[in-house]
């Protein structure tokens, strides 16, 4: 009954606008398919009706803003036009669209960042990210995790980051409280700095458990980790290294420096996933001590020296073949 009485409110409002004895037409207006060629998601402005009519009108929605206005009013008991980013389906009618505008969710935005990004990679991101707002807030190195966020058009750059910073927290918080016993890595802290070193060295999930136990194995005999990632990350200072590393950077002295310095570095080198920091807290069962890459895109394992330089020639014949190769 209430929804035939809103009909008839908005007939008479209609045939008023459209003229005299016009209610057939006007009653018509309220249901018949509207000009939107394509289902659209559009950013519905603050500022009352009369912004909302014309923006509508203006990107296609509506032929004629005032029927939207009127009807607004005379159907006022239904609820305030909400701003945001709505998706309109195509041809939606005067009566479709009002329905948007009070009760349709907002559109879902979402920003991805992949694992093993630095801060600043992570910044440019965030910052670039459509419909967010404000300023981008200073991110701590390995601090957001990696994961893909939702959002809708508005919200702030700060809010989207505090959300990631307090992903890791919570990440990092359960991953610990399940740890393996008997792990050099003392802090949470300590495991997610050794967590973003074995999200730098491999891409393949199946591998980073084996490659966190041989770092966690130098570790507990005192060995340098010597891993190529910490070096770059301290010759690009923080940013990506767009060149191979040199011997002048394995000598450099620098705290990130893995190969003059015994321990982990000072602080992350990037933001690792999950996976990297399941993998530290509960690696894999083994007392291998190096790998290097096999050529695969993966990796060779040795326990021994010895078995580490057999690992290693075989990967240098497979890069000469390649620099050799037509």
């Amino acid at each position: 009954m209430r929804k035939a009485l809103i009909a008839l409110l908005v007939l008479v409002l209609l045939a008023v606008l459209a003229g005299g004895g016009a209610a057939f037409w006007a009653y018509g207006q309220w249901r018949a398919p509207g000009p939107l060629a394509e289902a659209t998601p559009i950013v519905v402005p603050r500022g009352g009706t009369e912004a909302i009519a014309t923006a509508l009108a203006e990107r296609g929605v509506l032929r004629d803003p005032r029927l939207l206005t009127g009807a607004a009013w005379l159907t006022r008991g239904e609820g305030p036009l909400r701003a945001g980013e709505y998706l309109f389906p195509a041809r939606a009618s005067l009566a479709e669209v009002l329905e948007v505008l009070r009760r349709a969710r907002p559109v879902q935005r979402r920003l991805t960042i992949p694992e093993g990004l630095t801060a600043k990679q992570i910044a440019v991101m965030v910052e670039a990210a459509p419909g967010l707002t404000g300023d981008t807030p200073a991110l701590e190195e390995g601090g957001l995790l990696p994961e893909t966020y939702a959002y809708q058009y508005g919200d702030s750059r700060t809010a989207l980051v505090r959300r990631g910073t307090q992903a890791m927290d919570a990440a990092l918080e359960r991953l610990w409280k399940d740890r393996a016993p008997g792990l050099p890595v003392t802090t949470p802290r300590e495991a997610l700095v050794l967590a973003s070193i074995v999200e730098r060295e491999t891409g393949q999930k199946e591998e980073r458990p084996r490659v966190a136990a041989v770092f966690l194995n130098r570790l507990k005999r005192g060995m340098p980790l010597q891993s190529d990632p910490t070096v770059a990350y301290a010759a690009a200072d923080g940013a990506v290294l767009d060149r191979p590393l040199t011997r002048a950077d394995l000598d450099r002295d620098h705290p990130f420096n893995t190969y003059r310095n015994r321990g982990l570095p000072p602080g992350p080198i990037a933001s690792p996933g999950e996976a990297s920091l399941a993998a530290v807290l509960k690696p894999a069962d083994t007392d291998e001590l190096y790998f290097v890459a096999d050529g695969t895109g993966g990796h060779a394992f040795g326990r021994t020296l010895e078995e580490h330089n057999r690992n290693v020639a075989r990967w240098r014949q497979i890069e000469r073949q390649r620099t050799t190769a037509p």
